[in-house]
């Protein structure tokens, strides 16, 4: 396909990808606005497990307003440290709009996957934490983060163009035209199909380590090899539950030691799952 070709083609997917996460972002955004306040009284009340469970289910919606909402029950003293990693671990940010459009079948079983990892990594990072007396939050910051808290009385204003189409949407699109463009344009010069089978288990660590930067869509580009074939589950999976979006940046002006903590935990979560879900061959 002549450059030109290429380009046109990447923009006009592009600009589909990014009118389906438009339509998203606006339904999980309403969703959102009319249940807000519901998650205090169901966390008031059950066991320690109930705390994993509603994480996990926040982290799995898509977008930041899951990761946002977790922030804010964390710094409240709702959930614990460990829910609030399991619920990062769950999320996928902004990516996960993206894979709706782009691999909605594979993105479900993913969503699926990880929110039952949410909840054993949530568990399990406080058997963690409690065992070896890690302290947690000696260094917080005791902000109230209430996130589209005041944008209630001009939603379209505040929330549709200044929250979703300037904070979020074209950066998505940016981001995906950019990666989009990259691989075809790369499948186009090399024999890329050849170098990610050969460089497998090198990706897979590079999309843990891409997974730490605390922004929606550096890890686009492991959606978009995933979606052309080239690259395994197991590494798509690896850059899922290391990356959180930007659900991390209120969390890191809360507690600067406690966001390392869960980067930490998520890091080696992720790697040995995707190490794992690599040698059975997946």
């Amino acid at each position: 396909m002549p450059a030109l070709g290429i380009l046109v083609s990447v923009l006009m997917e592009s600009l589909k990808v990014t009118l389906f996460v438009l339509v998203m972002m606006v339904a999980v955004d309403f969703i959102n606005v009319k249940t807000k306040g519901k998650l205090e009284s169901i966390l008031q009340t059950g066991n320690e497990w109930k705390q994993y469970i509603v994480s996990s289910i926040l982290g799995s919606a898509p977008g930041c307003l899951g990761s946002f909402a977790g922030v804010s029950l964390y710094i409240h003293g709702m959930i614990s440290l460990g829910a609030l990693t399991g619920l990062m671990l769950a999320t996928s940010g902004d990516e996960a709009f993206v894979m709706l459009a782009m691999i909605p079948d594979t993105a479900i079983i993913l969503f699926a996957i990880l929110f039952v990892i949410g909840i054993a990594a949530g568990y399990l990072t406080d058997f963690i934490i409690k065992k070896y007396k890690i302290k947690t939050c000696t260094d917080c910051e005791f902000k109230q983060y209430h996130p589209g808290e005041e944008g209630y009385k001009h939603y379209f204003e505040d929330h549709i163009w200044t929250h979703i189409i300037k904070g979020h949407l074209i950066r998505i699109f940016l981001w995906t035209f950019g990666a989009l463009l990259v691989v075809e344009y790369a499948m186009t010069f090399f024999d890329l199909e050849s170098i990610t089978s050969e460089y497998t288990f090198l990706l897979l660590v590079l999309g843990a380590l891409i997974g730490l930067i605390p922004e929606s869509g550096p890890h686009l580009i492991f959606v978009m090899l995933f979606a052309k074939g080239l690259i395994p589950f197991s590494v798509l999976l690896t850059s899922s539950v290391v990356q959180d979006g930007h659900g991390m940046l209120p969390m890191l002006s809360y507690s600067l030691k406690d966001s390392v903590l869960i980067k930490v935990f998520n890091l080696a979560f992720g790697l040995i799952l995707g190490i794992i879900i690599y040698f059975l061959g997946f």
